[in-house]
């Protein structure tokens, strides 16, 4: 029985999200591609596709950065009586982090919405779910990898002596390279020396630099006039005096491009401004709403008036308190030992014996199975019309060098042919199927769940809270004292049922 006919009559409508970024682009992941085969996916569960929501150069992090999924999301709210499904191309076209993924996946089951990839094994029972947190971690961990590399590359050039970013005002970046900018070079250079004697301020030098047609570049500032909070950064920056200093690494080293001034100039100027400068004071760092020590922050929710738990530190007579508390303080607070001692006992309630695991691994290694045939087989078909798409387009080859067909007609038809064929490549790509590891997704499940207060108590942050929200994605509720009515994600509850061991979701249930 397909997605589809599990949905109600009402829900036999679905909408379609696509999203690519600007270097995706031109890896055969273009939106149209996309559209074509979640289209095809949608006709082949029998759903009809009410909407279209396209995203297109957005790379971002965060769901903020992505209006276009805040739109299918509010979508979906409002209709979610005759929606049943969002189709995706992939499932990290939706997110690459796993906690964002979750949460997005979290308010479409609220909504009794299916979320379907095209090319990816989905699907609504517990093992095809888990399958799918699966591919979100995995998806995660691709990009982690990406990240990684090009941070790796970004410091070993560092390290070299070269410039991350763009060039300072009076270089040019060539080659990957700061050389001297013919026009600005010496303008820069003689505005340090200047600065240098004491005898002129930041305004008066921006005026100076200003009156001589130099202009500020920048991205963002197409020839706008140089401010004194421009030349504040500039007569910072270390750059100038050969040396390139990372904040992020917290080193400095020695660059492979002409000093503009001497490092004697350099200091010089900055006793200059640290003598003028009369507003120093410390940075203040924004407010972060996660903390190391509470890890359970907005996860845990109030059973009283159903607000999320906070939490805070109190100074005593002789030290500080941590503590959980809700954010209406409708109730009085919750020390943080009380918390985790509860939520250990939790764990260990639920935590999977050995036996179950290696049941749980033999399914999962059967449906992966069954879902990889299913690719290969999608893929197979694939080059089937592909060897078609070619002879098609040898034929149109041939017609115009007879002169059947004119060179527009040529190149329309062409650009027809290209778009099927970026979009069959797409399909029968390998790396769809090879990406997940199959090993590693068994020795996850072997090292993470057998042992569920050692995995979180040994996590960082991050992995704390994706750890919670995929076992409990309702939340913990506290009923003063301990946690009632804890509900188990699905997928984790078929688990707890293989074992034998019958914790009743809903239940009234306090450690």
């Amino acid at each position: 029985m397909n997605a589809a006919s599990q949905q109600s009559p009402l829900k036999q409508s679905a909408v379609i999200y696509l999203r690519v970024s600007t270097e995706e682009q031109v890896d055969n992941y273009s939106l149209d591609t996309q559209a074509d085969l979640c289209r095809k996916e949608a006709e082949r569960r029998g759903f009809e596709v009410l909407e279209i929501f396209r995203e297109e150069g957005r790379s971002a992090k965060t769901i903020r950065e992505r209006p276009t999924l805040i739109e299918l999301l509010e979508y979906c709210r409002k209709h979610r009586k005759e929606v049943g499904a969002v189709i995706v191309y992939r499932l990290d076209r939706i997110s690459r982090q796993t906690a964002d993924y979750l949460a997005i996946r979290k308010k479409l089951v609220e909504s009794d919405i299916t979320l379907i990839s095209a090319s990816e094994p989905t699907g609504d029972s517990p093992t095809e779910r888990f399958v799918e947190t699966m591919l979100a971690g995995f998806a995660q961990m691709d990009n982690d990898v990406r990240g990684e590399r090009s941070r790796n590359g970004m410091k070993a050039r560092f390290l070299s002596g070269l410039h991350n970013g763009s060039a300072p005002m009076g270089y040019s970046g060539q080659d990957g390279y700061a050389v001297k900018n013919p026009e600005t070079f010496s303008a820069i250079q003689l505005a340090w020396e200047l600065m240098a004697t004491g005898t002129k301020s930041l305004r008066e030098m921006a005026k100076i630099l200003n009156d001589q047609g130099i202009m500020d570049k920048r991205k963002g500032h197409k020839d706008a006039p140089i401010r004194a909070q421009t030349l504040s950064g500039i007569f910072r920056n270390k750059f100038y005096a050969g040396k390139v200093v990372s904040k992020k690494y917290g080193m400095e080293v020695q660059g492979q491009h002409a000093p503009m001034v001497t490092e004697e100039v350099f200091y010089r100027v900055q006793a200059i401004l640290d003598g003028r400068n009369r507003n120093a004071a410390p940075a203040i760092s924004r407010r972060s709403l996660e903390s190391v020590d509470f890890p359970l922050r907005r996860i845990i929710i109030c059973n009283n008036c159903n607000h999320s738990f906070s939490g805070a530190w109190s100074k005593g007579k002789r030290q500080k308190y941590a503590y959980y508390f809700c954010v209406k303080r409708c109730s009085s607070s919750v020390t943080i030992s009380d918390v985790e001692t509860t939520t250990d006992k939790l764990l260990a309630k639920i935590t999977l014996k050995d036996e179950t695991v290696k049941l749980v691994n033999a399914f999962l290694r059967r449906t992966y199975y069954l879902r990889i045939d299913a690719l290969k087989q999608k893929r197979d078909r694939a080059d089937i019309a592909l060897k078609e798409v070619y002879q098609t387009r040898q034929a149109l080859i041939e017609k115009n060098l007879n002169g059947v067909y004119s060179d527009d007609i040529f190149k329309e038809q062409n650009k027809v042919l290209e778009e099927k064929i970026k979009g069959i490549q797409a399909a029968k790509n390998d790396t769809v199927i090879e990406k997940y590891n199959l090993e590693a997704i068994s020795k996850f499940i072997t090292e993470k769940f057998t042992n569920l207060n050692n995995t979180f108590s040994t996590s960082d942050l991050a992995l704390k809270r994706v750890l919670m929200c995929s076992l409990f994605p309702k939340g913990l509720r506290w009923n003063y004292p301990g946690y009632v009515n804890t509900q188990i994600s699905p997928f984790y509850r078929s688990f707890l049922d293989l074992q034998g061991r019958q914790v009743q979701i809903g239940a009234d249930e306090r450690t």
